[in-house]
């Protein structure tokens, strides 16, 4: 009859390799706490628990979802959080992120845990009734192992006390001693041994000083791509979900995540390829072991 001439809706094909429902549901809940990971770091978190999904899948279900930038994931947690009554902060409607800009790799000799720390300041923004917040973070060259604690001021009393707090309790747990330590040139590591906290504390445990290049900041990469990591995966996160009242809660959180940070967080650098910072630390103990040997 006449209906057979009339548009019928083209039908969408079905991929047999398509997700299961109940798959996509764990991408789009792993993908509100997480919404800062890539692609492939879902597929690999996926992975560890039983889940296999290629990052090419997990992209597909961001396209069916409106979720392809990370700019997109994180208003999807705003939108959440709002429903489900978190006091949000001003940032969460800034702009997109600005470009950054895209360095030749570098690759920094470092032949054993301990063997160079890269240190590095952080400016974490201005909280209400507290002031300016800076962080002071060290990083492992070795294997990525970090560590960081925050403060009002950035002097180098600050920037001893996180070594003396965080770094050096734990190499020393472990038997390993610290050789050298990469910072710029800022006051707060820089100036005479006699009168400068943090020169005076490096000399006092043995520790070589090194400085990077005047105002190249990615000769002190690790300590750069840590800053990143943290301000898209922790602080840009934690400030939509939660409002901080003092220093103390926000640097409980920030314990929180270091220890996620090293020990279950994968990292996909050509250092390791995979493992956590953990990993490559216990695996370079090993290697220190046999390199001890052959250089007695």
């Amino acid at each position: 009859g006449i209906e057979a001439f009339a548009p019928r809706p083209r039908i969408k094909a079905q991929m047999p390799n398509k997700a299961s429902a109940e798959l996509e549901n764990k991408i789009l809940e792993f993908c509100l706490k997480y919404p800062t990971y890539g692609q492939l770091r879902v597929s690999n978190e996926l992975r560890k628990g039983g889940e296999w999904i290629s990052p090419g899948g997990v992209r597909e279900i961001w396209k069916r979802h409106n979720m392809t930038t990370r700019y997109r994931r994180l208003l999807r947690l705003e939108q959440a959080s709002r429903e489900t009554g978190f006091e949000l902060t001003p940032e969460v409607r800034e702009a997109l992120e600005r470009t950054r800009d895209t360095y030749q790799e570098i690759h920094v000799e470092s032949k054993y845990p301990g063997y160079l720390l890269c240190q590095d300041l952080f400016y974490v923004g201005h909280l209400k009734g507290v002031g300016k917040i800076y962080m002071q973070a060290v990083i492992d060259s070795f294997c990525s192992y970090g560590f960081a604690k925050l403060y009002t001021m950035k002097t180098p009393i600050t920037s001893a006390d996180v070594m003396h707090d965080k770094v050096m309790p734990f190499y020393e747990r472990h038997e390993v001693p610290v050789e050298h330590i990469l910072t710029d040139n800022g006051r707060e590591y820089c100036g005479k041994s006699q009168r400068h906290y943090y020169e005076a504390y490096l000399e006092i445990n043995g520790i070589e000083h090194r400085t990077t290049k005047i105002a190249i900041p990615r000769t002190n990469g690790f300590a750069e791509r840590f800053h990143q990591t943290i301000l898209n995966e922790f602080f840009k996160v934690a400030f939509r979900k939660k409002f901080y009242p003092g220093l103390d809660e926000l640097q409980k959180d920030l314990d929180e995540f270091m220890n996620h940070y090293n020990e279950e967080r994968t990292h996909q650098g050509y250092r390791l390829n995979g493992r956590t910072p953990k990993q490559g630390f216990e695996d370079g103990l090993k290697e220190m072991e046999s390199y001890m040997k052959e250089a007695a």
